[in-house]
């Protein structure tokens, strides 16, 4: 079962092939993710620390690319699968913001 850690300090064991963004909602994160997980607001996005969260789909990619300036270990957790050790920063939470993290994501 890969592992998951979350800011350097949240470590989980994640079942392997769920999506990220559950798998840190699930750790007790709030991650924001206001679309429900379709890849249409990038605000579940994570900066990938360490670890390979796979390869980048064509969804992902084109809403990627209309943001400006963001680092390629930038990734959108709603459209990753995790298949092995992972190590992410989430920049974006909802506490943070006052404001609800959004409609869970779907399996």
């Amino acid at each position: 079962m890969p592992s998951l850690t979350i800011d350097g300090e949240n470590k989980v064991a994640v079942p392997a092939g769920v999506k990220l963004v559950l798998a840190i909602e699930d750790a007790g994160i709030d991650i924001l993710h206001r679309c429900g997980g379709n890849a249409r607001c990038t605000t579940c996005r994570v900066e990938i620390v360490e670890g390979d969260p796979g390869a980048v789909g064509e969804l992902e990619e084109a809403r990627l690319a209309r943001e400006v300036g963001l680092s390629p270990n930038i990734r959108l957790s709603c459209q990753i699968r995790v298949e092995s050790d992972l190590s992410v920063r989430v920049p974006g939470r909802a506490s943070a913001q006052g404001i609800t993290a959004g409609p869970r994501p779907s399996e």
